[in-house]
């Protein structure tokens, strides 16, 4: 198989400057952050504003490299990369559904955000619960530990 390479679309501008501190989940924060869209996608923003909520995938830009078992944030025990949430992936891709506040030319404004200031952007797409919420039978070994997530913050393990 081809390498595969992706051109970022954007750069997210957030409170958090380094790793250790910051919210590990979105939904663990209330932080408000921008995103700037690099000006050749902007056409491409057409019609977002309708949404409440999206979705933002990006590169990991500041994770060491990836070992395929780690200690996830949370939790004491070691478990598979595929398994958990941790930046230091295979791929390193992050994805994040953050609330749309409002645009402004190339500026998206959002809150909710839990991504490191600098972070190359790689996608947008708009968040609608009826294709992108599931209701899950299992949440696996965070299934005691995910009323943690509020308090929970990065230390630093992963870059």
């Amino acid at each position: 198989m081809n390498d595969i390479t992706y051109k970022p679309v954007g750069i997210i501008h957030s409170p958090f400057k380094e790793p250790e501190g910051a919210p590990i989940q979105p939904s663990a924060s209330q932080a408000r952050g921008t995103i700037e869209i690099f000006p050749e996608f902007v056409p491409g923003l057409k019609d977002l504003d309708g949404f409440s909520h999206i979705i933002l995938l990006y590169h990991f830009h500041r994770s060491r490299k990836p070992e395929l078992v780690v200690r996830p944030f949370m939790d004491t025990e070691s478990r598979g990369i595929f398994a958990i949430r941790a930046p230091s992936r295979p791929n390193s891709i992050g994805f994040s559904v953050v609330r749309l506040l409002r645009i402004e030319g190339n500026i998206l404004h959002v809150e909710g955000i839990d991504i490191l200031d600098g972070t190359p952007l790689l996608d947008i797409k708009p968040y609608v619960p009826k294709f992108d919420s599931a209701e899950a039978e299992r949440i696996g070994w965070l299934e005691d530990k995910v009323g943690k997530v509020e308090s929970a913050r990065d230390d630093g393990r992963f870059s």
